[in-house]
């Protein structure tokens, strides 16, 4: 007879744990445990099941953790493992891609980092918050729950007062829309081309349980990815204040070398390619590779400050150090003002403003 496990899930919009649970729980890849899974309506109820013994794990989206690490060590919990995102890019919604848009097209994103990687990719764009949207048209006040959110953009959108709207896969399934929607990919078709970070822990499911619980049951849980992309966030962005992350895009996933080789080649990318190959020109052990990058925009979208590392999976926790440091080092000289190096000169701005 199986053992059975108990998992307390909690849904966002954005990032359905249950269906993300009743997946797993119906693939090949399911473990040898009957998995018993209940809905919870908040965090702190969760949060107090799992520490109670009412439960014996707890899935949520790994946005609830940001800022709460000293809340779950209080319950006697921790983090055991997390899921990979499965679809962390969000989608716009519009009868026509960015670079098909009609001068000054009225776009509408509740996300910052949206809306400044839209100015990006198009200038001319007039894109805005729906809050501010609906101030400027004078029609009263917005949704703040995200699918009503997005069926009132939609119902803007269908009147022909916007051209387009940005919301997440889940949210855009959920409603079945059945219109046109363009995802907004990271990986450019052609190099320097339109190119969109995910927003932090866009998807990615973490998994909890109380201290001490058994290992081999949590590895059949987690998945190696998702455990790599939880590792990598938590120690990049855990400490950002909301400002900070809400204009901070991150990406970080496995990537295969012959996958990596190809785009190096499709993108003619040589330190791409290099990052494959020692010396003479070899192709390095064909262990997994750790891609993460990170970037910030100003606020029209037109500097960006970015950083992008390929780690070796063996080595990228110590790599991710490195990385953290060497990020932390661009911001501050990226966004300190130009000094002068005579006393005529003319003083120069820094190049970009993280306080905007």
């Amino acid at each position: 007879m199986m053992d059975l496990l108990t998992l307390a899930t909690i849904d966002s919009p954005d990032c359905p744990v249950s269906e993300h649970i009743a997946i797993f729980a119906a693939s090949g890849d399911a473990p040898e445990l009957v998995i018993e899974s209940r809905a919870v309506d908040g965090f702190s109820e969760g949060l107090a099941m799992l520490g109670s013994g009412k439960v014996d794990m707890l899935a949520i989206p790994a946005r609830i953790l940001h800022g709460r690490q000293l809340e779950i060590l209080e319950a006697g919990c921790e983090v055991v493992g997390a899921r990979t995102p499965r679809r962390p890019n969000l989608v716009l919604v519009s009868e026509n891609k960015i670079a098909y848009q009609p001068k000054s097209a009225v776009i509408l994103s509740d996300s910052k980092l949206v809306r400044r990687q839209l100015r990006r990719a198009r200038r001319g764009l007039r894109v805005l918050r729906p809050g501010a949207y609906a101030s400027i048209s004078e029609l009263g006040e917005v949704p703040e729950e995200p699918m009503a959110m997005a069926e009132w953009m939609e119902a803007m959108r269908q009147s022909g007062a916007i051209d387009g709207y940005v919301t997440s896969r889940p949210v855009y399934d959920e409603l079945e829309l059945g219109v046109r929607r363009h995802a907004l990919l990271p990986d450019p078709k052609d190099r320097g081309g339109p190119h969109f970070l995910p927003l932090p822990y866009a998807d990615l499911v973490v998994v909890l349980a109380r201290k001490r619980f058994p290992l081999s049951i949590s590895a059949q849980i987690s998945e190696r990815e998702g455990n790599t992309v939880w590792w990598v966030q938590n120690h990049l962005i855990a400490g950002l204040n909301e400002e900070m992350l809400e204009r901070t895009g991150v990406l970080v996933r496995h990537r295969q070398v012959s996958s990596l080789m190809k785009q190096a080649e499709e993108t003619k990318d040589i330190t791409l390619l290099q990052s494959c190959q020692d010396t003479e020109g070899e192709v390095l052990d064909d262990d997994v590779r750790v891609e993460v990058r990170l970037e910030v925009l100003s606020k029209n979208g037109h500097r960006t400050l970015s950083l992008e590392r390929v780690i070796t999976y063996s080595q990228y926790q110590h790599g991710i150090i490195s990385l953290l440091r060497d990020w932390e080092a661009l911001l501050l000289e990226a966004s300190r003002e130009v000094p002068k190096d005579f006393h005529a000169d003319v003083e120069a701005p820094a190049y970009i403003d993280l306080s905007e």
